[in-house]
């Protein structure tokens, strides 16, 4: 699965305000008590925790659905977060960037695929794959 980056979130994610609702929507009959508006929310409040450091990418591909990343979808990736364990992380594989989850096994490391089609890839020192940042949210349209 590849990434396109868009750019620098604290760019690309305008700070408009968007009317934000008190209480939760249910997935069931809304309550009319939960009808009215508490204040407005700006999106880039929730998703974007380093400014400076963090990116808006595109996804490619479809290694990642089974993490339930799909083509098309947008990242929000923060370099200042440390890759860890079981983290989803963009990764720069072979020149490329990619998506992948971050796994330790067995005294190495290598960027798993959440789709069995794809394989892992074991990141040492001496080979050209990096991390490059945590996706910290993944943003994706209903289709």
């Amino acid at each position: 699965m590849r990434v396109t980056v868009l750019g620098p979130a604290s760019e690309l994610l305008a700070p408009t305000h968007l009317p934000f609702f008190k209480g939760g929507v249910r997935a069931g009959f809304p309550s009319p008590a939960d009808d009215y508006l508490e204040s407005n929310i700006r999106l880039q409040d929730l998703l974007v925790e380093h400014p400076a450091a963090t990116f808006l990418v595109r996804i490619e591909g479809d290694s990642m659905k089974g993490a339930g990343i799909h083509d098309g979808d947008i990242a929000v990736v923060d370099r200042a977060l440390s890759p860890a364990h079981g983290k989803i992380v963009v990764a720069v594989v072979d020149g490329d960037f990619a998506v992948k989850r971050l796994i330790y096994r067995n005294g190495s490391c290598f960027l798993e695929s959440a789709n069995p089609a794809f394989p892992d890839i074991e990141v040492s020192e001496s080979s050209d794959n990096a991390v490059w940042g945590v996706v910290a949210h993944v943003i994706h349209r209903l289709k």
